[in-house]
């Protein structure tokens, strides 16, 4: 069976998250956007453990499904063409920070559990060491390695992966607070990590750079924090629905079940390139080079980003695949496409009516962002969507990088082209 996955979402418990970010939600927005297994996220807060409790029951092996009465209460948003079925697996992100190697680090790790009672041995063990109840990603002075032995003791067959590895502040090879390789994070237990997540701001065919990762299969997540950005990255599987397939999937370096990584284009993620947001100060690494790693403006230090870390790292050229490569498709989100061919946000009222058009007539965002027919979105959703669709597809796209906390802009259409292309369908 095929299916999308987003295994890295939290819960309106987690700090500078919605507050409709909840089961509900998730269960709707994962139809519209074609999801078909998404995270609880934030397992070990005890509120949400016991909405957890609440809401869910046991589906297929190790998945949990929204009880009936939760559901049909938010049936009716979802138009009939992204109805689907939707399961839900148990997962957290720990925020890790603690010194190492004489350095503070600073890691996020993500841990995802096959059963209730798994997560509850891990949230019972946090909580005697630190506090979980202040945020949904609890922060602990907890070393990376010694989390991944408490996962592995609640249960052999929890899974754990690093988050986002590359972001600056937060991450196992980050530049700001992170390690110059997996083994240095992970030590002794290395062996028992065998996937990590790209992030934003990095995709497949930069992390290939790197021979220390050839032992990692990379996966990729929205890292959500309100539901409508859920699958700004996800995976496809295509295997038995069930924990232990996706495991399997994951482990097993002859298994062939992750078929691949739905991506962002990694510049528009918020850490791509170098610079100081406050001084309006974007480089390539190139020119942070120059001008010796100092901010033009204040005199401080920039915030070396994705781009110039995996640089630093890199022991291959570019194009040049690891040996548990998989295939991926780079996307822009479809309020972006939208909001491109009107000319306008895609949070405004014209781009949020399009979306919700579309997907009533022609299917699940993802479904329209890579696979619907581009004569099928031209007939319903007009030239100029399907243009930019058709051009995002083919990676035609121009894009203004994100850097030290902000995401990078989207550019599909030049100035005119829009109007060019609406006069040539009119002629027509």
């Amino acid at each position: 069976m095929k299916f999308y996955a987003d295994l890295h979402v939290h819960s309106k418990y987690s700090r500078a998250t919605a507050k409709n970010l909840d089961l509900e939600n998730l269960y709707v927005w994962a139809q519209l956007k074609g999801i078909h297994l998404v995270g609880t996220g934030d397992f070990v807060h005890p509120v949400w453990m016991k909405e957890l409790e609440e809401k869910l029951e046991p589906a297929e092996e190790g998945l949990f499904k929204l009880k009936d009465k939760y559901a049909k209460s938010m049936d009716a948003q979802v138009p009939k063409a992204c109805q689907a079925k939707v399961r839900f697996m148990l997962t957290v992100e720990i925020s890790n920070i603690y010194k190492r190697l004489d350095k503070v680090r600073k890691v996020h790790n993500l841990i995802w559990s096959p059963s209730l009672e798994a997560a509850q041995k891990v949230q019972a063990k946090l909580g005697a060491i630190g506090n979980i109840k202040s945020d949904g990603r609890p922060i602990l002075g907890l070393d990376s390695r010694d989390l991944l032995e408490i996962a592995l003791e609640a249960d052999p067959k929890n899974i754990f992966v690093p988050a986002h590895i590359w972001t600056p502040w937060f991450s196992a090879l980050g530049s700001m607070g992170g390690f110059d390789s997996m083994k240095d994070c992970f030590a002794d237990l290395t062996d028992h990590v065998f996937a990590v997540e790209t992030g934003l701001s990095s995709d497949p065919l930069m992390n290939w750079r790197l021979k220390q990762l050839d032992p990692f299969i990379l996966v990729s997540n929205s890292d959500a924090h309100s539901p409508s950005k859920l699958g700004r990255e996800a995976n496809i599987f295509d295997t038995e629905f069930s924990y232990s397939a996706i495991y399997q999937a994951l482990f097993d370096q002859n298994d062939k079940g992750l078929v691949g990584t739905v991506e962002f284009f990694p510049e528009e993620g918020k850490y791509h390139y170098d610079g100081h947001r406050l001084c309006h100060v974007r480089w390539h690494p190139q020119e942070t080079t120059k001008n010796k790693g100092l901010c033009s403006v204040c005199g401080k230090p920039v915030t070396v980003g994705v781009m110039a870390r995996v640089e630093e790292l890199a022991d291959r050229q570019p194009g040049q695949k690891s040996k548990r490569h998989r295939p991926y498709w780079s996307a822009v989100p479809l309020p972006e496409v939208i909001g491109e061919a009107r000319g306008v946000g895609p949070a405004s009222k014209a781009v949020q009516e399009a979306y919700r058009k579309m997907l009533t007539q022609i299917g699940n965002e993802f479904y329209i962002l890579l696979d619907a027919p581009i004569d099928q979105i031209r007939r319903l959703a007009g030239e100029v969507i399907a243009e930019g669709i058709d051009r995002m597809r083919k990676g035609e796209v121009k894009i203004a990088a994100g850097y030290d906390g902000e995401y990078g802009t989207v550019e599909i259409f030049k100035d005119g082209e829009r109007q060019k292309i609406e006069q040539q369908l009119a002629l027509f």
